[in-house]
């Protein structure tokens, strides 16, 4: 099956023009279309036309696009999330400006999920031909790409089963009460590449989001992240530090109108043979902050 990564993310934000200098001249994605009260932007290494939009009116996440290879996946995914008991609706080309033709799903943790097969292509900032390693005038962090979401639901095991299902994603990493087998899930980290989590779900409330994520290359990419944002005071989270689940270098922080941002380095490449992690509950501290060993409230409570 198909599935081959997180297309886009799309987002609701409070006020656009904060939104906006907050996107594109602290994360520096560019803006490539703008319609009544939505923005779409892409980072410098995507070649679709978008992978970020925004739509001013609230806060939290209105929806995710997933990327099939083949237009045959759709129907594939379509019979799967139906007979897990998914309410399923197709979606036409222009639906989504630059989109074409797909499937619209709400799956058991309340998000809306589309699955579609082709979206404009709009290049990359260094091209295909005997690129450059980056474009020469990168705009704050320079962010290339979409790397990643967190979002939330009550009923965390319910929707690892339809990932699994629909999605054929697999689990790389879970957080579980006890290493007994009637433990309660509260977290899990799912992909079905190389890519060690596309999406993660967490126990929280239902339909929300947790932070979704932008990859940069190395840790002195993070922390020149870090000074940046402390260059224009926008709110960290917390960071710059490492992830014991994933791996991965991270900063947390926020955009203006309160969702949660990361920019994300390294971490673990996946396998489906690889074994997978389990953390327990005592350890979840170790698991998501490697060196202070501790959450903060903030880490734990603040859902949009």
């Amino acid at each position: 099956m198909g599935i081959m990564r997180l297309g886009y993310i799309h987002m609701k934000v409070t006020d656009m023009e904060e939104a906006k200098n907050h996107y594109a001249n602290l994360l520096g994605l560019y803006e490539v279309k703008a319609e009544g009260n939505k923005v779409w932007y892409k980072g410098w290494d995507e070649w679709d036309h978008h992978s970020v939009v925004l739509e001013e009116g609230g806060v939290g996440v209105t929806k995710f696009g997933y990327k099939v290879e083949y237009e045959d996946d759709i129907a594939e995914i379509e019979k799967k999330a139906q007979a897990f008991g998914a309410t399923v609706e197709r979606m036409s080309a222009g639906d989504n400006p630059e989109v074409g033709d797909g499937i619209r799903m709400v799956g058991p943790s309340g998000h809306t999920l589309e699955v579609y097969h082709s979206m404009t292509e709009y290049g990359t900032e260094v091209g295909t031909h005997n690129p450059e390693a980056f474009p020469r005038h990168l705009v704050g962090i320079g962010a290339p790409c979409l790397d990643h979401a967190l979002m939330s639901t009550p009923n965390v095991k319910e929707q690892e089963e339809f990932f699994k299902a629909t999605f054929d994603y697999f689990t790389t990493e879970r957080v579980d009460t006890t290493l007994e087998d009637d433990a309660d899930t509260i977290a899990v980290w799912m992909t079905n590449n190389n890519i060690y989590h596309q999406m993660a779900v967490l126990n929280g409330p239902q339909g929300g989001i947790h932070h979704f994520a932008f990859r940069l290359e190395d840790w002195n990419e993070v922390g020149r992240a870090a000074d940046l944002m402390a260059m224009d005071d926008t709110p960290i989270d917390i960071g710059p530090t490492r992830h014991g689940i994933t791996r991965g270098r991270t900063v947390y922080f926020f955009d203006p109108s309160g969702n949660r941002n990361e920019v994300f380095a390294g971490g673990l490449m996946s396998h489906r043979d690889r074994p997978m992690v389990t953390w327990t509950a005592d350890q979840v501290g170790k698991g998501i902050f490697y060196h202070a060993r501790e959450l903060n409230e903030r880490f734990t409570t603040v859902f949009t």
